[in-house]
């Protein structure tokens, strides 16, 4: 019941903010990002880069931390961060959003960011930390013990948010737990020294789970994903080898038949067509036609993406221009929210 009473709150709260937004989004300050753990792809344009595009041509003040640190939560290599943060950035540019109006940074590059995690650390505790659902799901997949970085992962995230004052936080319903920390996170603080925190709103996005080829979610790890950056030549090969089933007439049915279904919704997202109604086009004509009508419905949805991407792939010293000029804003916000919170605490000397 607990659970079920504070996704009603947290509801309330975003459906109240979403209302305050279309009348005057000049006093929020969205905060989200992603891991430079490889190439974005479609999942991730149809569940948070349209919704960022669209807040920051609103008029929000956006903000995108590229999250390098986080990298090393569940892995021990960073041999491939440089080249995945500079192509992160790319297809950031290539789907909308704009440097001018939306700051892109990244953790290594913002010292006062992460040593907010001292005094947020104190205001919580191991137990609170475990409960995370990130924090237990990965504890009950691995089998091995926790990693600092992993266990204290929900308080960087809060350093994230609260370091630039983010008071809106685009998010899926399994997100929401984090969020409730973050604002945890802000009230302590704010009542033991001084206000200095907003407490932020999850704000529940309509974005539908687009699936993996597989019907599976839709995932690097899982070789099921198309990335922005794929040709046209190797979305097709994706598409063509993806699993479907013996069953020639082409009908839309996630349990039943995931694979198919999955092509169905791609096919959905990039046109604007409802799955039933292309599948009763395709009818019985079989999985080779639909795979056909799904390689050409996402390359086509994707090519001006797809074609900025490749004149920004000719400029990198811009690109970096791009992450330097987020690095130096980031940095001056950061010092800035510091100095506030050595103030609050006594610890000017």
């Amino acid at each position: 019941m607990a659970s079920t009473d504070t996704f009603l709150a947290q509801k309330k709260m975003s459906d109240e903010v979403k209302e305050k937004l279309a009348k005057d989004p000049s006093g929020f300050i969205m905060l989200t990002g992603d891991r430079p753990t490889g190439r974005l792809h479609l999942g991730h344009y149809f569940g948070t880069l349209k919704e960022r595009v669209r807040l920051q041509d609103e008029g929000v003040r956006t903000n995108i931390i590229i999250a390098d640190y986080q990298v090393i939560t569940d892995r021990d290599t960073t041999a491939d961060i440089h080249d995945n943060v500079l192509n992160m950035v790319i297809d950031y540019l290539a789907c909308g959003i704009r440097p001018e109006d939306t700051m892109i940074f990244t953790h290594s590059a913002v010292p006062p960011l992460n040593q907010l995690m001292l005094p947020f650390l104190s205001l919580v505790s191991e137990s609170e930390l475990l409960r995370n659902p990130t924090v237990k799901a990965e504890k009950d997949a691995s089998g091995h013990a926790l990693t600092g970085l992993l266990l204290t992962y929900p308080v960087h995230q809060a350093c994230d948010i609260l370091f630039c004052k983010g008071n809106i936080v685009p998010v899926g319903k399994d997100q929401l737990p984090h969020i409730e920390q973050t604002r945890q996170i802000a009230r302590r603080f704010n009542e033991r020294y001084a206000p200095v925190f907003p407490e932020p709103v999850g704000l529940l996005t309509d974005a539908v789970e687009i699936p993996g080829l597989d019907g599976r979610k839709m995932s690097k790890s899982y070789g099921n994903a198309i990335a922005l950056s794929a040709t046209d030549e190797e979305t097709a090969k994706l598409i063509k080898k993806s699993k479907t089933d013996s069953e020639r007439t082409i009908t839309f049915d996630p349990d039943a038949r995931p694979g198919v279904s999955a092509l169905l919704t791609t096919a959905s997202l990039t046109t604007g067509r409802t799955e039933q109604d292309i599948a009763s086009e395709i009818g019985d004509a079989g999985s080779g036609a639909l795979k056909a009508y799904v390689t050409e419905s996402v390359n086509a949805y994707l090519a001006p993406i797809r074609a900025r991407r490749r004149e920004l792939e000719q400029d990198i010293p811009y690109i970096k221009d791009v992450l330097d000029e987020g690095n130096r804003r980031a940095m001056e916000i950061a010092q800035a929210t510091l100095d506030e919170v050595r103030e609050a605490m006594g610890m000017v000397y």
